[in-house]
């Protein structure tokens, strides 16, 4: 029998996934809570989120959601300012200024966003865990619970989890479609609504699947940002880190009083206890160093910082710091290069964004080309070119467009509808036909019209366009 077939079936040696045994089966993990200084702020910041987020669908701003991103409309409000799909620059300034944010924040303070914002870590170590150890017990217990398969007070727990992720989808649908509609759709059936009914209950269905089955293995598997640390942090940024220095080598209790290892003056801080990997809600060992799967929760301090605190050591063996703090032992200073280019990057950005916002219209138009014919000849000779002109209301208030036609003359326009009634944040479009005698278009075909569009009060502009017709040396009746 050869090596490899000797071996088969033994599992790996080398490390794998926090969340996988050797035989390739799930390890729950099952953190046991660790109360200190970061907790109870953690505690403070996660449940401020918490009530941001589900307070925020029910506030206005300048008669407008404060948040809502319609995208059937393609409408995204933002504090009071509506962006439309049509206005790419400007989402793109928004979205750019956003992501660099982030990233002045991972370059400066590490991955705080995992550990203290990110709404996954928020609701399972705030909402969701504390649920589990008040229904099921210590970790011990929830172990036990483990082994043994069906129980009333798992069962319990799931059907909370159940209620609490209906709750969290028609939060997040609210965003949406607007607190508004949705409480009409709470009040009817949902065979009048089947399709958002169908996306609350899949949202709900994820939420619940999320936080009872695949829990941390979000963070390890799925988010991108932990793979992403590794160009978006430096050896100056804040993690959360053990200090080798001070806490090597490591012995038990028992162990100190024999001799430390050759080269060791005496035997470090790090007493073995391992409570650092028992709080640690991904599983990890801080003390291997900076780690993808470390979320930068801070657990493994307050934990460490209890049992230092009971062996009369200094606190602090596990802490926020860098990683050229831990190799120089001199605390380095904030200001670096990418420290400096991000901000000026971010103000650049937003100050872009501010006097575009500033310089938008009240309105937006778009003139396009209806049907499709370009154009047509008419029995009297005229040429007739089909126009759709498209107005977006940007103001909070109804408007009624007055669209006219300006030049050139002998150049008439036909429309059903003028003014044009467009109500708050809507957009309508105008269907209008130009007539035009054949002998005004160019020798390409083409004649240049100007439109007028007015609301008789604050807005009104002026739009080129160009007509198509017949070439020159064409004769209609050669069409027919």
């Amino acid at each position: 029998m050869s090596e490899s077939n000797q071996t088969y079936g033994k599992g790996p040696t080398e490390s794998i996934l926090s969340t996988m045994n050797q035989d390739g089966s799930r390890n729950w993990l099952r953190p046991k809570l660790a109360k200190g200084k970061h907790y109870y702020r953690r505690f403070a910041v996660a449940w401020g989120l918490i009530l941001t987020f589900v307070v925020i669908p029910h506030l206005t701003m300048s008669g407008k959601p404060l948040m809502l991103f319609d995208i059937p409309k393609r409408q995204f409000t933002l504090f009071g300012t509506t962006f439309f799909a049509t206005e790419t620059p400007l989402l793109l300034l928004l979205l750019l200024g956003l992501f660099l944010s982030i990233f002045l924040f991972t370059a400066l303070a590490g991955r705080v966003w995992c550990g203290w914002g990110c709404p996954q870590t928020v609701y399972m170590e705030f909402v969701f865990r504390p649920i589990e150890r008040l229904l099921e017990g210590s970790p011990a217990q929830q172990r036990k619970l483990d082994k043994q398969g069906g129980s009333p007070r798992r069962v319990l727990k799931y059907f909370i989890y159940l209620l609490l992720s209906m709750f969290l989808a028609h939060v997040f649908l609210s965003y949406f479609v607007g607190t508004t509609q949705l409480w009409e759709w709470m009040h009817r059936s949902p065979f009048k609504h089947p399709s958002t009914f169908l996306i609350m209950a899949g949202v709900t269905a994820m939420i619940f699947f999320d936080f009872s089955y695949f829990r941390e293995q979000t963070c390890l598997v799925a988010c991108p940002y932990g793979r992403f640390q590794s160009v978006l942090l430096d050896k100056h940024s804040a993690i959360v880190a053990y200090d080798y220095n001070r806490g090597e080598p490591r012995a038990k209790k028992r162990q100190r009083s024999e001799e430390p290892p050759e080269g060791a003056e005496s035997w470090g801080d790090c007493i073995q206890c391992k409570a650092c990997v028992l709080t640690c809600p991904t599983g990890i060992d801080i003390r291997e160093g900076l780690q993808m799967e470390c979320i930068n929760c801070t657990q493994c301090i307050d934990a460490c910082d209890d049992i230092m605190e009971k062996i009369h050591k200094p606190k602090g063996l596990i802490r926020y710091t860098s990683q050229q703090t831990l190799e120089t032992n001199q605390k380095q200073g904030i200001l670096r290069p990418r420290v400096l280019l991000y901000p000026l990057l971010i103000l650049i950005i937003f100050t872009a964004l501010g006097m575009a916002l500033a310089r938008r219209e009240a309105a937006e138009v778009t003139i396009l080309r209806g049907g499709s014919n370009p154009y047509k000849v008419l029995p009297n000779g005229q040429i007739s070119n089909h126009i759709k002109i498209k107005i977006a209301n940007r103001t909070p208030k109804l408007q009624k467009y007055k669209i006219k036609l300006i030049a050139p003359k002998g150049v008439s326009m036909i429309t059903p509808i003028n003014p044009l009634v467009v109500a708050a944040q809507k957009t309508e479009t105008a269907v209008i036909f130009v007539l035009a005698p054949r002998a005004m278009f160019t020798d390409n075909g083409s004649l240049p019209i100007q439109f007028t569009i007015d609301n008789s009060s604050d807005y009104k502009t002026t739009r080129k366009y160009k007509l198509l017709g017949l070439l020159k040396g064409i004769n209609p009746s050669d069409l027919k």
